[in-house]
């Protein structure tokens, strides 16, 4: 098969949470297990950061992965969901996996993998263990899809566990209040394992220590008010928040042997767009009009656009909005600024929330907007009703923000 009829098959032939939703999320780790066993265990002997969380915890690995690789080791970093290439899952010192590589994993596994019936996101998982083998990767930064207990990520043993947050976010797999989502995170931690906690508040903070004393693990929570020492490349005040877990990651794992002198953390924070690729993160696609793009689409992370919004000066504020339609929106919806002009599309994917539906429900909370019939359209209305100093921000959704850059 050539590198597009390889894609087509893995799209065609596996169930993806990207564009499906539930019907793709497999709630325990058999399948994961099964791909270990026949991929002969990359798992084993990897050493790795393993990172849960509501949010921040993209950010978060890829701050790590350049961290490292400035520091003189060979990183392989695997996040989820992609933007544009389903390459970008899978790097080593920020290059995406080669086509060939994709194409050789493919055909020399998928008669063996078919009957277990893996989904995607498996397939993936077991894909990046199996290239950080093959390449002798030094260390591999390693984000969960989803949760952390029943993540197919879930079977490395790691240096050091890493919990970003908690927040309401995949209720109806996670759980329905905070306690039962943060148990859910809480799986990642292992025995013997240091686990950083980024933030933790009352009953979350019991979760996490209950389990980190369960497992005999270390536990350091985050001084989120400490000063940053240097320079943060990525915008925002919650990228501050995400930076301090980084700085107590890296104290951890300088604990535990590792080299990663402080002009390698300093690089690193400064070049991570750089050195790993990171996009839609309050990113800017154009100044004139200025427009700029952000994967915020849960109650947090619109908490988070909200506090960033506020530092920024701009007369009149253009949204283009699109979500998906397997989630509760409501209370984000709530956090959304009322004064500004809505753009409301749907992301091309099943998922996606009809922009007719999600009008209706933004109009229950008084915001104000118009349907597009697809988010190109909607940008391009956002751009020419912009005026001098007016703001278009294009967010709600990781598959809007794929179809704008």
């Amino acid at each position: 098969m050539t590198y597009a009829e390889t894609l087509a098959y893995l799209y065609a032939r596996l169930p993806m949470f990207q564009r499906i939703g539930k019907a793709a999320y497999k709630a325990d780790l058999a399948n994961t297990h099964a791909l270990m066993d026949l991929t002969g265990h990359p798992e084993h002997g990897l050493r790795c950061v393993h990172i849960a969380g509501t949010n921040g915890k993209g950010s978060t690995s890829h701050m790590l992965a350049s961290i490292l690789q400035e520091a003189g080791y060979k990183v392989g970093l695997h996040t989820s969901p992609h933007l544009k290439d389903f390459r970008e899952r899978f790097r080593i010192n920020g290059t995406v996996v080669p086509e060939e590589t994709v194409m050789r994993f493919v055909e020399e596994h998928r008669e063996a993998f078919e009957p277990i019936d893996a989904s995607f996101f498996e397939w993936g998982v077991a894909f990046a263990l199996w290239w950080f083998r093959e390449e002798k990767v030094d260390i591999a930064v390693i984000e969960t899809g989803m949760g952390g207990r029943l993540d197919s990520t879930n079977v490395v043993a790691p240096e050091v566990s890493v919990i970003t947050n908690i927040g309401w976010d995949h209720m109806d797999f996670l759980g329905t209040t905070l306690e039962a989502i943060a148990g859910e995170k809480a799986g990642i931690i292992k025995p013997g394992v240091p686990v950083v906690i980024g933030e933790a508040r009352d009953g979350v903070a019991a979760v996490f220590q209950a389990r980190a004393n369960t497992c005999e693990a270390s536990i350091t929570y985050v001084d989120q008010e400490a000063p940053l020492p240097y320079p943060v490349a990525l915008v925002g005040a919650h990228q501050q928040r995400n930076v301090c877990i980084v700085l107590a990651t890296i104290d951890t794992l300088k604990d535990r042997g590792w080299n990663i002198p402080d002009d390698a953390v300093r690089r690193g924070l400064e070049r991570v767009v750089q050195n790993t690729g990171l996009m839609g993160r309050w990113q800017t696609i154009s100044t004139d009009p200025l427009t700029i793009v952000d994967v915020a689409h849960n109650v947090d992370g619109f908490r988070v656009l909200n506090e960033q919004l506020g530092r920024m000066h701009h007369n009149h504020l253009h949204v283009v909005l699109g979500m998906v339609g397997d989630k509760e929106i409501g209370h984000a919806l709530d956090l959304l600024p009322k004064h500004a002009t809505y753009y409301y599309c749907k992301a091309d994917i099943p998922r996606g929330l009809n922009a007719m539906l999600l009008q209706e429900q933004a109009a229950g909370r008084s915001l104000r907007g118009s349907i597009f019939p697809s988010v190109a359209a909607a940008l391009e209305g956002a751009q020419k009703a912009a005026g001098k100093g007016d703001l278009v921000l294009v967010t709600g959704s990781v598959f809007v923000v794929a179809e704008v850059l």
